[in-house]
């Protein structure tokens, strides 16, 4: 192999742009064969197979942004701004600022089809310095890309539906229980996950319609419920909509935070289009059909909790605001213990698909070299699944879930997931700008509105700065100081880079050698890229 330093990904920085490829299992080896850093652009079949149609991807879509978010945070949310309008207002700005950020993913995804999503385009676009791109995406993706809020809020939805006290060690018990069944769902055979987590999201998309057509109900036909009379219509005028409004850009950026997590998930297809079917078809249609969806139905549910639940009582939900529109609208009975159980199926519903397309991500991450034991983590055997990246999401998850103290958990685990998500999309909205630059040749079957993307880069830098404005009253939505989350997050990446510095700089120069990627292909059919140590001559 050419002792020339080749670019991470499939991108090299030989003189035909050309990667080697070794076969894991023979020996001696055969002549090499090549792949260009242009392969990006052309779709690559999962060894899983095409498993997701249409609807399964927006299944994957809609499951993965409709979680727990509309049920548990619309009362931390009010409570943090004050209002129903600056709420209601939020959850409008929230849509428009995903749609911009839809937009940037729909032409990176059309551009370059290929599974892993944010990993793919970042070190597409970022190919100098070598590995830097490819180490901070390894890092968000493992240490970050856990899967916690959604088992943690299954877990006080169970409890609180069976009418047990809320233990932290029962809550914890049944969230990391469940974490673990649907690693192992997956982790046995994709069809039978895919199958269940379709059926639980349509029955998602049932439930919130229900709730919103009942709480019109209730307001028309049965003003008086046993929990007293409802607020109705009367909570919608002007006066009413902006009463106790708190205009501190420091605590209407943290309740942003919130809308997004809501939000988050439009791109969930782009982390496994080498399982969809016709992806580029598919990811411009699914996406859009979406967060309409979306959007229509967390309007429709935010309205129905504020006519059914005064707001001094949506003020000290916490996550539990779903659960007193249920008793109020059927009754203590059923619906305290019911219609809890189906939000904690639907929160199961998130966990399965976030777990599924994460786990392609960290497989693509191993694919790298970017994970010890690549091989291994990589390989689709014994079951044919992506057993390797759901182990690898399990750990941290597992952590997450277990290791804080539950009072502040769920709103720490918020902002925490989506601090240092900002500079990623920070990173990809101006890399987008870059390439249309730096590379108009590229088919582009789908274009962001350039607007759209100059709105995104400003907020996303408003995001970044606005945890470090001081909120009125001197603290956030934690009982600890209320930039904890940006400095773990800004902790995290400086963390990275330092990692990155320390292997890919400082310890080749010091030992004379430079690293080679060595591509070699799995018994299975997958191929993957082993990180080399070459002496300079």
């Amino acid at each position: 192999m050419s002792d020339l330093e080749q670019e991470p990904l499939l991108g090299i920085n030989t003189t035909n742009n050309q990667y080697t490829f070794t076969p894991a299992q023979q020996s001696p080896s055969p002549p090499p064969t090549y792949r260009t850093i242009e392969d990006d652009t052309l779709p690559e079949t999962s060894t899983l197979g095409r498993n997701l149609t249409w609807t399964g991807s927006y299944i994957l879509i809609i499951s993965r942004v409709i979680g727990s978010g509309i049920f548990a945070t619309p009362g931390s949310i009010t409570s943090s701004v004050g209002s129903i309008g600056l709420s209601l207002l939020l959850w409008i700005i929230g849509a428009i600022l995903a749609a911009c950020s839809l937009a940037i993913s729909l032409e990176y995804g059309c551009m370059l089809p290929r599974s892993g999503g944010d990993k793919v385009y970042l070190e597409f676009t970022y190919q100098h310095p070598r590995f830097l791109a490819s180490t901070l995406v390894a890092a968000q993706a493992v240490l970050l890309g856990f899967t916690a809020s959604n088992c943690i809020i299954f877990g006080r939805y169970v409890l609180f539906g069976i009418g047990w006290e809320a233990e932290e060690w029962a809550q914890k018990g049944l969230a990391v229980g469940l974490l673990t069944v649907i690693t192992v769902v997956h982790g046995v055979s994709v069809s039978i996950g895919i199958k269940i987590q379709n059926f639980l999201g349509w029955i998602k998309v049932f439930l919130i319609v229900c709730m919103a057509a009942s709480g019109i109900y209730v307001v028309l036909f049965r003003p008086e419920t046993s929990q007293g009379e409802t607020p109705g219509f009367e909570v919608f005028t002007w006066e009413e909509l902006w009463r106790d409004s708190v205009w501190s850009w420091g605590v209407v950026s943290t309740a942003l935070f919130k809308v997004f997590y809501s939000y988050a998930g439009l791109s969930n297809v782009n982390n496994v289009l080498n399982e969809v079917k016709d992806p580029v078809r598919t990811l411009k249609t699914v996406g859009p059909v979406a967060l309409f969806t979306a959007c229509s139905l967390y309007l429709l549910v935010n309205i129905a909790y504020f006519m059914v639940i005064p707001i001094s009582e949506i003020k000290e939900s916490g996550e539990l605001i779903a659960a007193l529109f249920f008793e109020r609208v059927f009754g203590t009975g059923f619906g305290r213990t019911v219609l809890p159980f189906a939000i904690a199926i639907s929160a199961v519903g998130n966990v399965m698909v976030v777990t599924f397309a994460l786990a392609r991500v960290n497989q693509e991450i191993a694919r790298q070299g970017f994970l010890p034991y690549s091989s291994l983590l990589s390989s689709s055997r014994p079951f044919n699944s992506p057993l390797g990246g759901l182990i690898v999401h399990y750990i941290p998850s597992i952590l997450v879930i277990s290791l804080p103290p539950l009072g502040d958990v769920y709103a720490f685990i918020l902002d925490v997931e989506g601090y240092p998500g900002q500079f990623a999309a920070l990173a990809t909205a101006i890399g987008l700008l870059l390439l249309r630059k730096r590379r108009p040749e590229l088919k582009r079957p789908f274009k962001a509105w350039l607007p759209a993307v100059w709105l995104r880069i400003l907020v996303c830098v408003a995001l970044i700065l606005a945890p470090f404005s001081k909120p009125e009253n001197g603290r956030g939505d934690v009982s600890f100081w209320h930039a904890t989350y940006a400095v773990v997050g800004i902790a995290l990446i400086f963390f990275a880079v330092l990692y990155w510095y320390v292997w890919f700089i400082l310890l080749p120069r010091w030992r004379d050698y430079h690293i080679e990627e060595e591509v070699t292909v799995l018994e299975d059919g997958t191929s993957i890229t082993k990180l080399v140590r070459r002496k300079k001559e």
